[in-house]
């Protein structure tokens, strides 16, 4: 066993140690807690049941004083007041009114339990009225409602007649009709009000409330399943308000002889506990009597549970105790052992290992943040190389502009503007470190200047002496704010010769209005920069003064490259965009010859025959007809019939592309559906879940399926599990708690909320609606 032990690691032999000793110290509190856990077995059980008691107990009067409410309120009531108050009309049986109120009386029997069989006498009229039908002679509702042991003379006398207050008569029998043919005998108590409430001789109305015997018992009912014993509610005289599981002599004798003491606990005969509550309210006294031996039987219960928790627990404690130890070790192991190749440690005995690794990750930490400042430093390196990409045109799309924007903590909020590009006069030759140093120091100069000119400028180093820039504007109108900003640059021209006598020419391009178009106007500062070093200009030259000298077509490498990018893309008012750039440049700007032009028509049909190249996958009939479409392109058509031919084309890839792109998205979705279809029962069904299923960022799939469905994503989850929801309210006997559990929610009061948001009413009444 010592040599066993020898082999595992010194810190996996620590950390099952450890777990031991915390496995132990609540086996030995747990021991101690059993010997006390069977004397409060017992008095658990009795708090309970008087817990129970007093909570029938509680919905009994609560429900009795919903009643009383219930007269109260028909003792305001305008249409029961003029029935009983005003002259009888000409109309002895007024079957408007009656019917009126009757049918105003027919909402109160869903309202509570107790309401679900009362009547209304109106001596007004000698009428009856409950809420399923009008009786027009009492004799009538009697006959369909006989209280037993009482003549029809007797119970109009001392029911109908007779003023009454709150007054309750204790359990009696009844029979109702059920049917034309068939009555049946049920226990009630019956609660009496006169009206108006403070009547005290004749009163003008009756209001009488059977409440069945069953409606009260079912509320203790559950302590005669749980416990075998009895259950008893008595009036303060001493009559019998219902009993469960006692016959009924032996509940004559209990009512009578058993005193009013509150919470009261005794033991009686047959080895039962009687424990008893008064109510101050209305003096009546609820009782429950409890074997012994089933209290003891829970306390037997605990002791099985006890002793085989207790194996059990020490068995798995012992088994998870050497896999967590294996597992927290073997870690931390390994990185000891990485540690160790790397660092030598003296001769001698080891460190202790937590104080080894503590030391190097101080000096990882310490290098973690010398690794952080140098990232920040070169964050002025991801600004130019962004700058760059900005001024080439290689954003292509808004979402991968902005994406990368945001890394670089660039602000892109104007979308229009100018380029340009600087050139430093008189360095053409840099052959000497001095003269590099110079023209270094002039740059800064000249980029410092522009900065205090204009804090939004984007600059960046272009070749050895020149500086490239993109200078975005927000007044309107944009031809007047171009206009402004180019006599600034010619300004600041004067001024830093003047100052620093550093000669600069600037070229500049046509304006832009998208951010995607930067590529091209930079495109045309370089022609214009061009331009100025071959007149020899040494000022502002703007590409609109090139145009005049130049005879030959427009269409630049950097423009042909977005024009395929933006329609591989599938990006159409972009590339339609570019196209009528191109058409505007080469025949309303110039004055191109005939042969040029030809040679540019050319050129665009190339390009767009690369579209049609293998690699890009496209249905066959399609690229058949998208080739001869190209091919159909005659350079002898009119300008108008060549800018419409090459539109159609673009609309035509671009509405291809999509469809392919949106068949491919389809696809997602449908599979988005079905694995929500399929474990919306799972509660860590969340949209990270989704994401890690599909391989997806969770940003990704959200945005597709709102796209595709127009519904929020957990929108959708939440709909499906209210959708299965309501199939088991409709068709299962389940109870709430199960629905809510079987259908991905944590908790039935989350289930309920959801259910009212999605469905507008609780499960429970639209379980009772379906039914």
């Amino acid at each position: 066993m010592k040599l066993l032990w020898s082999k595992f690691s010194p810190m996996f032999r620590r950390y099952l140690i450890s777990y031991l000793i915390i496995l132990m110290i609540p086996q030995i509190a747990g021991y101690a807690s059993y010997r006390a856990s069977i004397e409060a077995a017992r008095a658990s059980s009795i708090e309970n049941s008087l817990k129970s008691l007093n909570l029938g107990k509680e919905i009994i009067e609560r429900n009795l004083l919903q009643v009383e409410a219930f007269t109260r309120q028909l003792a305001i009531n305008q249409e029961l007041y003029r029935l009983i108050a005003d002259p009888k009309p000409l109309d002895s049986y007024n079957v408007y009114g009656i019917g009126k109120m009757q049918r105003s009386l027919s909402m109160y029997s869903s309202t509570n339990e107790y309401l679900s069989h009362f009547f209304i006498y109106i001596p007004n009229y000698n009428v009856i009225i409950t809420p399923n039908t009008v009786y027009y002679r009492p004799e009538h509702y009697y006959a369909a409602n006989a209280l037993e042991g009482m003549t029809f003379e007797q119970w109009s006398e001392n029911i109908l007649k007779k003023p009454h207050f709150n007054e309750i008569i204790p359990l009696q029998n009844y029979k109702r009709e059920i049917s034309s043919n068939l009555r049946t005998t049920a226990p009630a108590i019956t609660f009496l009000q006169s009206l108006p409430l403070n009547s005290f001789n004749k009163p003008q109305a009756t209001i009488g409330v059977l409440i069945d015997e069953d409606e009260m018992a079912s509320l203790t009912q559950h302590i005669v399943d749980q416990y075998g014993g009895w259950t008893l509610v008595r009036d303060a005289n001493g009559e019998i308000i219902f009993s469960r599981g006692i016959e009924e002599g032996e509940a004559q004798r209990l009512a009578q002889n058993v005193g009013n003491d509150s919470n009261e606990v005794q033991p009686i005969e047959d080895g039962r506990l009687l424990i008893s509550i008064h109510s101050d309210r209305n003096g009546w006294s609820y009782m429950a009597g409890i074997p012994e031996k089933a209290l003891m039987t829970n306390a037997d219960q605990i002791k099985k549970v006890t002793l085989a928790f207790t194996l059990a627990t020490l068995t798995l404690g012992l088994g998870f105790g050497l896999i967590l130890a294996y597992r927290n070790s073997a870690p931390i192991y390994k990185l000891l052992s990485a540690f160790r190749e790397q660092v030598s440690e003296p001769s001698g005995k080891r460190r202790n290992e937590y104080d080894f690794l503590a030391s190097h990750i101080h000096h990882l930490i310490a290098n973690n943040q010398s690794l952080e400042n140098a990232l920040n430093e070169q964050i002025p390196l991801l600004r130019d190389g962004f700058i760059k990409r900005l001024l080439t045109g290689e954003f292509y799309t808004t979402r991968e502009l902005e994406a990368i924007s945001s890394q670089t903590q660039l602000s892109i909020e104007n979308s229009q503007g100018i380029t340009g590009l600087l050139k430093v006069n008189g360095y053409a030759s840099l052959d000497s470190e001095e003269t590099i140093q110079e023209l270094g120091v002039a740059k800064l100069i000249i980029r410092q200047t522009m900065t205090e000119w204009n804090e939004g400028l984007l600059m960046t180093d272009w070749g050895t002496d020149q500086i490239a820039f993109i200078c975005p504007v927000t007044e309107m109108p944009l031809e007047t704010a171009i206009r402004h900003c180019e006599s600034e640059l010619s300004r600041l021209t004067e001024l830093i010769y003047k100052e620093y006598r550093i000669s600069t020419t600037i070229g500049t391009g046509a304006a832009y209005e998208v951010w995607n178009d930067v590529g091209r106007s930079f495109d045309e500062a370089k022609q214009a920069m061009e331009y100025a070093i071959h007149m020899g200009a040494d000022e502002l030259v703007r590409f609109e003064d090139t145009l005049k000298e130049n005879e030959m077509y427009y269409y630049p490498i950097e423009s042909e490259q977005r024009l395929l990018n933006t329609i591989k893309a599938g990006e159409l008012d972009e590339a339609l965009r570019i196209l009528d750039q191109l058409f505007a440049r080469n025949f309303e700007e110039r004055e191109l010859s005939y042969e040029m032009a030809q040679q540019f028509i050319m050129e665009l049909k190339g390009t767009y025959l690369k579209l049609d190249e293998p690699k890009i996958k496209h249905d066959d009939s399609f690229a058949e007809e998208y080739k001869n479409g190209v091919t159909s392109i005659q350079i002898t058509d009119s300008i108008a019939a060549l800018r419409g031919k090459f539109k159609r084309l673009t609309e035509d890839m671009c509405k291809e592309v999509l469809r392919k792109r949106s068949s491919t998205h389809a696809d997602t979705v449908q599979e988005i559906t079905c694995y929500i279809e399929n474990h919306y029962g799972d509660a860590n069904l969340t949209i990270c879940r989704i994401s890690e299923h599909m391989g997806k960022s969770e940003k990704f799939i959200s945005q597709l399926f709102k796209e595709h469905t127009g519904e929020n994503l957990s929108d959708y989850v939440e709909r499906v599990r209210i959708n299965a929801a309501s199939e088991l309210l409709r068709e299962s006997n389940q109870t709430i708690d199960e629905i809510a559990l079987s259908t991905g929610y944590n908790s039935a009061h989350s289930f309920r909320r959801a259910f009212k948001r999605v469905r507008g009413i609780s499960p429970s009444v639209f379980r009772k609606m379906d039914n």
